[in-house]
């Protein structure tokens, strides 16, 4: 019996091991047939840049994701630390290009620059604003993200209010999206699966616990503010590769509740969602950008609102729980399995059966020793006796 469970308790290890890899491979497959595509029949630009635009979007929420899912703090000020990787990193960008002829190691470099710097911002802010709670974490976050964009708007050097002059990258650029998306889900899945992702876990779920259990609560705020500003720095240096002038109107309040709405809708603290609601929510954005023009723009925001609507309905109401259930990823996955997976030899199965009959032999109420039958224990009625009384207490006898 002991060696059964032994075999069970492995085969839930593999399977748990499987879905560690399932985002690679989620995203590797998606990258795959566009890249394929674009190797063989040739993408057009319209297409590699909504890739881009994918690409970085999942950056940001899953980043967001950390803060928010994981740590359990609410932050508006993601889209400012974008602001910052995009202005500092581009602008390191123009200088290196006069310098090193490649552009692919200076969009790297600026990578680093703008990543570092945002970390940094994240630290600086984090520092005082995280021993705020709630509302007033948000309100702080979101003022940091208006104050840069305004700062960044009145500086000459970086192009004012016309916004700062980029390099464009080639059609190439999202391939190298793609490839930081990857570094960014190993670098958030295994600090998820660490000892400190479990801290930061148990931060979210009772601050006083964990700091009663001896965590550094200050410590693993900041790790994880920091950490997510610098991958939003990075996602800031490839938007400010796909488009020039790079505009502080970008990083707007409304961007930063867009990532949050990735989130959101996704699932807090589930990486997966984020992926997939940060890859819809792009897609629709983009369609209703281009397809809607001249009068019917303006139905833009309607339609997307009422689109995020519906999709919150079909992630929360009560009455469609059945329905999710059904075309839920995991009981496809499983559906999928049992379909076509290969039959278990006839000695496996019979083992399954005796193993059935053994726990249920085991497990009958009949066979567990106890002093009062059960059927006793269920139909006693216990009435209060009135009729006793207290005893007298006895005469000593005076010699």
């Amino acid at each position: 019996m002991v060696i059964k469970m032994a075999n069970s308790k492995t085969s839930e290890k593999k399977n748990n091991h499987l879905k560690y890899y399932f985002n690679y491979l989620l995203v590797g497959v998606f990258f795959l047939i566009f890249f394929i595509l674009d190797m063989t029949m040739g993408l057009r630009t319209s297409t590699t840049q909504l890739l881009t635009k994918i690409a970085y979007s999942i950056i940001l929420a899953t980043s967001l994701n950390m803060i928010v899912g994981f740590l359990g703090e609410l932050s508006l000020g993601h889209a400012g630390f974008m602001c910052v990787g995009a202005y500092i990193g581009c602008f390191c960008a123009n200088f290196l290009h006069t310098v090193i002829p490649s552009p692919l190691i200076v969009l790297i470099i600026a990578m680093m620059i703008g990543g570092l710097v945002a970390a940094l911002f994240g630290f600086l802010i984090g520092l005082p604003t995280l021993r705020l709670k709630g509302d007033y974490l948000a309100i702080a976050t979101l003022a940091f993200g208006e104050i840069v964009r305004t700062i960044f708007k009145n500086l000459s050097a970086f192009g004012g209010a016309q916004g700062l002059p980029t390099k464009r990258y080639d059609k190439s650029l999202y391939i190298i999206a793609f490839l930081i998306v990857f570094i960014t889900l190993f670098v958030i899945q295994n600090l998820k699966r660490s000892k400190h992702g479990r801290a930061i876990e148990a931060i979210r779920d009772n601050e006083i616990a964990a700091r009663a259990m001896g965590i550094n609560i200050t410590y693993y705020k900041l790790i994880v503010f920091i950490i997510a500003a610098g991958f939003a720095g990075i996602a800031g240096v490839i938007y400010g590769h796909l488009v020039t002038p790079v505009a502080n109107t970008f990083f707007s309040f409304n961007y930063s509740i867009e990532i949050l709405v990735m989130v959101v809708l996704g699932g807090m603290g589930s990486i997966t969602g984020s992926i997939i609601a940060s890859t819809l929510l792009t897609f629709i954005n983009v369609q209703l950008t281009t397809q809607l023009s001249g009068d019917m723009a303006a139905l833009k925001y309607l339609i997307y609102a009422l689109i995020l609507i519906a999709m919150v309905l079909w992630n929360n109401a009560p009455a469609l729980s059945n329905v999710r259930e059904k075309v839920s990823l995991h009981h496809l996955l499983a559906w999928f399995n049992g379909k076509f997976s290969s039959k278990k030899p006839e000695k496996d199965s019979q083992t399954a059966v005796e193993n059935a009959v053994y726990l249920k032999e085991e497990a009958d109420w009949k066979k567990i020793p106890t002093k009062i039958p059960m059927d006793s224990i269920l139909s006693t009625d216990i009435k209060p006796d009135r009729t006793t009384e207290a005893d007298k207490p006895e005469k000593s006898s005076k010699q």
